[in-house]
């Protein structure tokens, strides 16, 4: 059974506090910097990549001259970075022709490489990956593309791009026309989830997709269903994978979330509730996930253990919506956003206070009506390492998506609690 309520009042230093919601004041618009400008958009995509340099001076993104259209395999966007010390200049460093709206080309450092970044590129009808020196500018190709990096950049892992691109525009890689005939129904022998090494490029298929359709044998996963893989993250160890299994069928989409060794052994099914969106890991056992668990009315954040049943939930009442979440080092403080209210399309960016119960306000920030769809422009925030500066996409200021930071040194440094 999954563990809830009073008795579940805290699992590894996380409080677990509902009732009435408290909330800080925003923060002043002039704590909010813009990195980027235009004439082109700009934005960096998924908030589980490292954007931020080991000394935060450098922030990846990538640039493009249009946003009214899904990218078609010929639609080449700019790979650069942002230079803190010298007035955010625009640093270009290549390009790429392997993204997408939502995730772009998984552009992001390698961990513990200083000066070398990792995206995905296209070579004639194949996704590759390079890895970019940004002073020496010497570049390696590897024959596959990347979604997740191991936490010591030694191995990557990833799924099958185009499959995703068929399936669900935003998210995936365009595919030559030829190739949209494919079939993408049931589950083929020859897609999952590969390993690949970042020195020698060398691996191989670690999780068949069948082999995920048909685990553990639950009979609502039908082989007439359109399945597919997305969302790959490692733990902070390394120790454990973690990925959705998404599969859609008479026009619904459910969704499980797995674990599993680094060589695809060991599979465990986080959350059987059919519901399940943004996760983070927030230590090497422990993942936050917005979902719905059983027992439990609705959906919210929740806590869950790896490789147990126990979930506990997390700001209930007061983080109510679906976001992109992150948990700061030390499990105090997450990070979160949420999607554009239908009301009047404001995103909304804040830190969650797990000690007090509080959410201190970041910034609202309105999206256009011509952002819809798989080309939104969701804010996705990510953290620093030190936990101290917090940047975003948006494109509140008119019909260019950019990228912001904002300095929350004051509020997660606080003694509140």
């Amino acid at each position: 059974m999954f563990l809830q309520g009073a008795a579940a009042a805290m699992l590894g230093g996380l409080a677990v506090q509902s009732g009435c919601s408290r909330r800080s004041g925003d923060f002043a618009a002039s704590k909010v910097e813009q990195l980027t400008s235009g004439p082109q958009h700009h934005w960096f995509g998924y908030y589980d990549k490292l954007q931020f340099d080991p000394t935060n001076r450098f922030l990846l993104g990538m640039a493009v001259d249009f946003a009214d259209h899904h990218p078609t395999p010929d639609d080449a966007i700019g790979v650069g970075m942002v230079d803190r010390a010298e007035g955010n200049r625009w640093i270009p460093l290549a390009t790429s022709r392997a993204w997408s709206w939502q995730q772009g080309c998984m552009l992001q450092w390698i961990p513990g490489a200083r000066d070398e970044i990792i995206f995905n590129d296209r070579e004639r009808d194949s996704f590759v990956a390079r890895i970019l020196n940004v002073r020496t500018r010497a570049v390696r190709t590897l024959p596959k593309p990347v979604y997740a990096l191991s936490p010591d950049g030694a191995t990557a892992v990833t799924t099958d791009f185009a499959r995703i691109g068929m399936i669900r525009y935003g998210y995936g890689y365009p595919v030559r026309g030829g190739d949209k005939e494919k079939p993408v129904f049931a589950g083929p022998a020859d897609t999952g989830i590969w390993r690949m090494s970042l020195v020698s490029g060398q691996g191989g298929l670690i999780l068949p997709l069948v082999k995920i359709m048909g685990w553990p044998g639950d009979r609502v996963l039908s082989p007439d269903a359109v399945h597919w893989i997305n969302h790959l993250l490692y733990s902070p160890d390394g120790s454990r994978l973690a990925f959705l299994h998404r599969w859609r069928e008479s026009n619904r989409t459910r969704t499980r979330l797995l674990t599993c060794d680094p060589d695809g052994g060991n599979l465990f099914q986080i959350n059987p509730g059919g519901t399940l969106s943004h996760f983070i890991w927030r230590d090497p056992t422990h993942l936050l996930a917005w979902a719905s668990v059983p027992g439990r009315r609705g959906a919210g954040f929740f806590l869950f253990n790896d490789r147990s049943r126990e979930a506990i939930p997390v700001g209930a009442g007061v983080m109510r919506e679906n976001g992109h979440c992150t948990c700061l080092a030390g499990g105090r403080w997450i990070l979160n956003d949420t999607y554009a209210s239908a009301r009047n399309r404001v995103q909304e960016l804040y830190l969650y206070d797990t000690t007090t119960n509080e959410k201190h306000a970041l910034g609202r920030f309105p999206m256009p009506a011509s952002f819809e769809g798989g080309r939104r422009c969701d804010l996705h925030p990510r953290v620093s390492s030190d936990g101290r500066l917090v940047a975003f996409d948006s494109a509140h200021r008119g019909d260019r998506r950019q990228m912001y930071l904002i300095d929350v040194t004051e509020i997660v440094t606080s003694n509140r609690g």
